[in-house]
């Protein structure tokens, strides 16, 4: 025969403890809520012609009781004894579930868990309560206990009024909760929004609604105020949001300092003017870390411990839609304010760069506004675009550093792009500019700009170039003399991306045992093309000197010595076999030039 589950109810509030709820102080937001959705609920069911309904929610901390107890009353519907044992009795049972036959996303809890929470406070929970309809209600009293018990039954006369008084009964280790100083300050967090009066004891905690709502001539200053008070900061710039379809309205606050892109950031989320998290993740696009914003929203859904929202087509429909305000107000700002936005960029192009690797507005916001480093000087992709036409970019930073100087003396302009998404960017040019030329340069390309020898001056040195070759083969570098410009840099070592993985490989393959070491001579590649170059620049007087030597050893010597400085100049890695020949080149260049006898 069908049995019914049986629910161990101390397990339930450790699970809820442990796992659902972060700390025990959601009691009172679930109390609050509960009162609140009651009060809905009353002014649904009012007819034509009735009185109004008062709103009014009042938490009686254990001194204002007097009997170590704390009260929440409240002036809602109320429960009548069947629903009592309908709902207070039944784990995940909710009466907001058009139990009473209204729109579900008018209230604030639907999961039928809320009452649960205050276990992680109270032994025993008491709810006294009478129904608004049908009337003359009598007053039913519930009584719940951490251990799983309940009872029901009428209360006589003891609550006149309609609507419902809960009291929480505090657990020995729970009473600091419960004080009216811890209850005051979690009211105030999570109701001071409510459409509702909320009084601890005789003070009102709720304020004059929504600070973003409010107008006057004050307003900008108000909403400074309030970003200062939640998050901490003045804020660069105030983005107002709206979603009709999600029922959203809040502001953005734009960061003044730079962010972490990396770093979560923490956004203040009200569902129906109740406080669902100060720090809710996952609210804004990822690209848009230089915002925090507050919101109030009513139709988006909350998790079942209303920490955070739940992740469904809404919301991410309201996540891009609170993208596009964000991309908006940056348009604006560029055609109504350039130098304003230029600060913005000065702070937050990482975001902005981020949305233009997406987006085609945003990526012409970009190429006009945000200046980019270049061998000849910080300017916009389309200012250098103006000037050169082509737009040659290295992808690394250290690819830049090695060949900057040496292209712009050869008259060839070359964009750094090796921070964060510009190479990117670039690369999309073409797709918004469809006149727009780009190419990508690596280290390897430099040499077809440099100058040739003259045919006879080029025979007259290859056995120096063949001596220097040897000095070099056991480095694997490929020796090439050239005539280029500054004169006054001997040599310059440059290498492809294909060469530094070969390169990679072989130095992994030293450290390694032999069965992966044959994994990666399988993927090696030996091909001479692959080879770095020491680049020897005959313009040089040194290195004019250095062709004209004789003596084997000391053109030894000198290429490797021209090869370190190389690599130093070029911002490369040494190796410790770059260490090595550094060391021994300059002794012994320096045993050279010193006399010594036998």
């Amino acid at each position: 025969m069908d049995r019914t589950f049986q629910v161990d109810l101390r397990g339930v509030v450790d699970l809820l403890s442990h796992h659902l709820y972060a700390s025990p102080r959601v009691y009172v937001r679930e109390l609050l809520q509960n009162a609140v959705d009651a009060i809905t609920a009353r002014r649904a069911s009012a007819v034509a012609g009735d009185p109004p309904v008062p709103a009014r929610v009042r938490i009686e901390p254990p001194d204002v009781t007097g009997d170590g107890t704390l009260r929440v009353s409240d002036t809602g519907i109320g429960l009548t004894e069947e629903q009592v044992h309908q709902f207070l009795a039944t784990i995940g049972r909710s009466s907001k579930r058009d139990d009473f036959g209204f729109a579900r996303h008018d209230f604030l809890g639907q999961f039928g868990i809320g009452l649960l929470s205050c276990f992680l406070v109270a032994d025993e929970i008491r709810v006294l309560t009478r129904a608004a309809e049908p009337q003359g209600s009598p007053t039913v009293l519930w009584r719940g206990f951490a251990d799983g018990r309940y009872s029901v039954a009428l209360a006589g006369e003891d609550r006149l009024q309609v609507g419902t008084t809960v009291t929480l009964v505090p657990r020995r280790d729970a009473d600091q909760w419960l004080v009216r100083r811890t209850v005051t300050e979690l009211a105030t967090l999570y109701g001071s929004l409510l459409p509702v009066t909320v009084e601890v004891g005789d003070v009102e905690v709720t304020g004059d609604g929504l600070p973003w709502r409010l107008g006057g001539e004050d307003r900008r200053q108000r909403l400074v105020a309030y970003c200062q008070e939640v998050f901490g900061f003045t804020p660069f710039d105030i983005v107002e949001l709206a979603v009709p379809e999600a029922g959203l309205t809040g502001v953005a606050f734009v960061l003044p300092t730079p962010a972490n892109p990396a770093a979560r950031a923490g956004h203040r989320v009200y569902l129906k003017r109740m406080l669902l998290a100060e720090g809710a993740e996952g609210v804004l696009p990822e690209w848009a870390f230089f915002a925090r914003c507050v919101f109030d929203a009513g139709e988006l859904r909350p998790t079942a411990s209303r920490e955070a929202l739940y992740e469904d087509q809404l919301l991410e429909s309201t996540r891009e839609l609170l993208g596009d305000q964000l991309r908006g107000w940056l348009v604006r700002l560029a055609t109504r304010d350039p130098r304003r936005l230029t600060e913005f960029l000065e702070i937050h192009h990482l975001g902005v760069k981020a949305l233009a690797v997406h987006d085609d507005e945003m990526l012409r916001l970009v190429e006009r506004w945000w200046p980019m480093e270049t061998n000849t000087g910080r300017m916009t992709l389309a200012d250098f675009r103006a000037q050169h036409g082509l737009v040659r970019y290295t992808v690394q930073v250290d690819e830049f550093r090695q060949i900057g100087a040496v292209a712009a003396a050869q008259g060839m302009p070359v964009v750094n792009a090796g921070y964060v998404y510009d190479a990117q960017l670039i690369e999309r040019l073409p797709l918004i500019e469809p006149g727009a030329l780009i190419e990508r340069v690596e280290p390897s390309d430099l040499t077809t700009h440099f100058d040739a020898l003259e045919p006879g001056l080029e025979l007259a040195r290859r056995p120096f170039v063949a001596r220097a070759q040897r000095a070099m083969d056991r480095l694997g570098c490929e020796v090439v003399l050239r005539a280029f410009d500054p004169a006054g840099m001997p040599a310059m070592y440059l290498v492809n991306r294909s060469a530094a993985f070969a390169a990679e490989l072989r130095a992994t393959r030293e450290r390694v045992d032999e069965v992966w070491a044959d994994v990666l001579d399988a993927l090696a590649r030996t091909d001479e093309e692959d080879r770095p170059q020491l680049v020897l620049n005959h313009r040089n007087p040194l290195v004019r000197r250095v062709s004209e030597l004789a003596d084997e050893d000391l053109v030894r010597l000198a290429v490797e010595g021209l090869y370190g400085q190389a690599l130093l100049l070029g911002h490369h890695p040494l190796r410790p076999a770059d260490a090595a020949l550094l060391n021994s080149s300059f002794l012994g260049l320096l045993n050279k030039a010193v006399a010594h006898e036998d």
